[in-house]
């Protein structure tokens, strides 16, 4: 898709405390960008002013805290804003039937009602300016759901939805919105998920013997590479191309999961998805890969 020059190469980017959002602050920044990095945590928010960035805290479930963010960065960005990076999400993993309302409003406040508020809070400023890049981290779950990661894969559907719809709202604008649909991604994630599933964890839950055989592969701490597997950065250059391009793509697969997934879900009836997920994706995995798309907090 064509899209207007960005003017300015100021760039916000959300969830920055590990992982994929911490790769592309530091991939944009050492391109060129100015980069605003959030993140929710104090000891976060230090360890990347002692890196050099101007962080900003940013709570995704709170109002108050999007509404405070956008005010500052205008305020500090007097050129005008050249891009958003929604990259903050959590998981919480489990069978769609052990999960609370509680649960699935959690992954939602972040997953999809935050990064929609914030993403609404700039775009008047886009707007105005006539030109601006958004850029959406979503997931191959976003495409091809998969057991026990059920309340995190209903959150990327419905940030595909909101983010297709929005796309052909800004026709016309001079801003771009893309996808990016990661697969297997290497981070430090997975223990978070782990700790959420061990802390919810019930004897009366039906899986109660599938959550203890993935909680005993937590001692493994690090996530293993496999052909399957990519290192964040391969995230970072897609999002670099999504906001330098003059025609930046409207979906960007990363990894061959994430490219299998694509293929499956348009060219497979649902009973070979099924099969095909069900058997690709042992319990473990899935969250890895969950984990690996998300920041797993705010």
């Amino acid at each position: 898709m064509k899209a207007a020059k960005v003017l300015s190469k100021t760039v916000l980017v959300t969830g920055c405390s590990s992982g994929i959002g911490k790769e592309v602050a530091i991939y944009l920044r050492r391109t060129g960008w100015d980069v605003y990095p959030t993140a929710r945590s104090e000891a976060d928010l230090k360890e990347l002013c002692s890196n050099g960035f101007e962080a900003l805290y940013l709570d995704l479930s709170d109002s108050n805290s999007i509404n405070s963010c956008v005010q500052s960065l205008l305020q500090k960005c007097k050129l005008g804003v050249g891009a958003l990076i929604n990259n903050a999400g959590m998981a919480i993993p489990g069978a769609v039937e052990d999960l609370s309302r509680k649960d699935l409003r959690e992954q939602f406040e972040v997953n999809v009602f935050g990064l929609q508020e914030l993403t609404n809070a700039i775009i008047p400023s886009f707007r105005n300016q006539g030109w601006g890049r958004i850029v959406n981290i979503s997931s191959i779950y976003g495409v091809v759901a998969a057991p026990m990661v059920g309340g995190y894969c209903a959150s990327k559907y419905a940030l595909e939805a909101l983010s297709n719809a929005q796309r052909m709202e800004l026709s016309g604008s001079g801003v771009s919105l893309s996808l990016v649909e990661p697969g297997p991604i290497l981070s430090n994630f997975r223990q978070s998920a782990y700790e959420r599933l061990e802390e919810r964890l019930l004897k009366t839950d039906h899986f109660y013997t599938n959550y203890n055989q993935i909680l005993k592969r937590k001692k493994d701490k690090h996530q293993k590479k496999t052909k399957f597997t990519r290192g964040p950065e391969n995230v970072a250059k897609k999002v670099h191309h999504a906001i330098t391009s003059n025609n930046p793509r409207i979906r960007y697969f990363v990894t061959i999961p994430a490219h299998a997934g694509s293929v499956m879900a348009r060219l497979f009836p649902d009973f070979l998805i099924d099969f095909a997920t069900f058997r690709a994706s042992s319990s473990s995995s899935v969250i890895r890969i969950a984990c690996a798309n998300s920041s797993c907090s705010a």
